[in-house]
């Protein structure tokens, strides 16, 4: 699938972003994140999804381990951020979403693919911070030159 650049509006240093059904968030954002030259940014949003991927990291393992879900989701909270690394934007997002029956799945998100829509608000910044992978961890750490 060709991903378009999804529906924004800039206000300041403020974006306000729709995605719309079949759309994948990572995917969408990173392609705003470049048209947009983001280098620094807060990324907050809801909507609703059919099937995504989240997990979490073991460090001992140094490795995500993931987990995938199909059905009716409210997307509850999507929390994360922008910055740089290899001079490409660099993602880093926290998902939880709801179930019909009340139930919550949550962690890092992998991929999460909109049924319906979701709203953005990105809160860019104009400083810049980078990413350096940790070697004891293993994570993409904030690097602050």
């Amino acid at each position: 699938m060709e991903y378009r650049i999804m529906e924004h509006r800039q206000s300041g240093l403020t974006i306000y972003a729709r995605l719309d059904k079949g759309e994948e968030i990572l995917t969408s954002l990173t392609k705003l994140a470049e048209e947009c030259q983001i280098v620094c940014a807060e990324v907050n949003g809801l909507g609703a999804t059919d099937k995504f991927t989240v997990g979490a990291y073991s460090i001992p393992d140094k490795q995500y381990f993931r987990n995938t879900f199909e059905g009716v989701y409210e997307i509850t909270s999507l929390h994360g951020t922008i910055t740089r690394m290899d001079d490409k934007p660099y993602l880093h997002l926290h998902m939880t979403a709801g179930g019909l029956d009340g139930s919550v799945k949550g962690g890092h998100l992998n991929e999460a693919f909109i049924s319906v829509t979701c709203e953005l608000v990105i809160h860019a910044s104009n400083g810049r911070i980078n990413r350096q992978k940790d070697a004891e961890t293993g994570i993409n750490l904030f690097h602050f030159d």
